[in-house]
This record gives C-alpha cells, structure tokens and sequence, in this order.
C-alpha cells in the first residue's frame, strides 16, 4: 500500500516553492460543494493509470497562484471574489499542480507525472473527484501562506 507524505512535506513544498512561511494543519475532508469550484490535479504513471488526485480550493488556488507570480494579495483576492482565477493565476497554479509531482515521486509509488489539471468550473472526470471524496489513503490540509490567507488543499491516492 502506497503512503501518503505527512503534513511537514506538505507545508515545506509550499514554502519552497513560494519563498514564503507556510503553516499546515488537518481540516474537514473534501465535499461535493467544495470540489465545484476547486483545482483538481490528475497524477498517472506510465501506463496512464490514475495514481493520485490532488485538489485546491479556490482560495488555496489563488493565494497560491498569486505567491508564486508575485501577484499581490489583492490580486488573489479579486479571483476569489470573481469566483474564477485569472488566465494568468491558471497557469500559475498548473505549475504548482506540476511540482507536486516532486512530492509524490518521493514516496513508494511508481514514477509519476501530471496529467492534466482542471480549474474552477471545469467539470473534472467523475472517477478523479470520487477519489478526493472517498475514504482511505487521503490527506485533509488547511494550508495558510504568509501575507497571502489560508484555503484547503486535498490529497488523495488511489488504492
């Protein structure tokens, strides 16, 4: 059975990745209503097997999209309040989406890549949202980013 990385590498990624301090704790699990405006990220292995799921909230997304543009917070709290990140946060995200991958290579799981990641309002496939809601090898993360704010970020393996 494959496992989950720990909240720390989480929480290092992120801070990382951002260049700024980042606290980490557990949250609720992910629910239908949160996954309808949230990043969801595909992760397979060679053959194309659905191997992990990570998922963003909006606000996650956009702090997070912001912090690594060097957008300012304003910025992040605008497409928050649009309900939509901008073209720009988008791409900023999908980078993200893509050095998580890092993280998940590090653990006992076959080599794996991005293989496609889903905005908010873009309808992910049903198979990878159950993933983010079912019970199991699943990781629940309020992730706050300094001088940003905080949002839920979902991490899920496929067993």
């Amino acid at each position: 059975m494959s496992t989950l990385p720990v909240p720390k590498d989480i929480k290092d990624l992120f801070e990382d990745l951002l260049g700024r301090p980042v606290t980490v704790g557990v949250t609720d699990p992910a629910v239908a209503a949160d996954l309808n405006k949230a990043v969801v990220a595909l992760y397979v292995d060679s053959s194309r097997k659905l191997t992990a799921v990570a998922g963003m909230d909006l606000k996650l997304a956009s702090y997070a999209g912001a912090a690594i543009g060097l957008i300012p917070q304003g910025g992040a709290e605008a497409s928050i309040e649009d309900g939509e990140l901008t073209p720009m946060l988008a791409d900023n995200v999908r980078e993200v989406c893509n050095i998580i991958t890092g993280l998940l290579n590090q653990l006992d799981l076959p080599h794996l890549k991005l293989y496609e990641s889903y905005m908010p309002g873009e309808s992910a496939p049903t198979d990878a949202t159950a993933r983010l809601l079912a019970l199991g090898a699943r990781l629940d993360l309020m992730v706050e980013i300094g001088g940003y704010g905080k949002g839920k970020f979902w991490l899920s393996l496929a067993g």
